[in-house]
């Protein structure tokens, strides 16, 4: 597969979609930034790719709402990184964020069939 077929295999994120995957990536505990891009790419199977211009001012977004916290560590690389991680009101949101994608989903899913007469 070329780079072009990669790229436009690639989906578009909605609006409030990658504050649903950055949520849902760090329950499994703290992480850096490039980790958690790494791990919505990987889990996606490279259907979704979050550019670092597009990450980072969600994750400090998500910080200034409470929502995530953050420590400078140092990473499996040896390198000073921020890990980032749930806060209580984080999950909470997690929660709330996961029901509004559900409903979502069924109404995308309800006007994709057919209209019966």
């Amino acid at each position: 597969m070329s780079k072009h077929d990669a790229t436009a295999n690639r989906i578009d994120l909605l609006q409030g979609t990658l504050d649903l995957l950055i949520l849902q990536t760090l329950q499994w505990g703290p992480q850096h930034g490039h980790g958690i891009g790494q791990a919505i790419r990987i889990s996606s199977q490279d259907a979704l790719q979050v550019e670092h211009g597009s990450l980072y001012p969600a994750l400090h977004r998500l910080e200034s709402r409470g929502w995530l916290s953050s420590d400078w560590k140092m990473s499996e690389a040896n390198r000073r990184a921020k890990y980032y991680k749930l806060t209580p009101q984080g999950k909470k949101q997690l929660l709330e964020e996961q029901s509004k994608w559900k409903q979502l989903v069924r109404a995308v899913a309800r006007t994709m069939k057919p209209v019966q007469e």
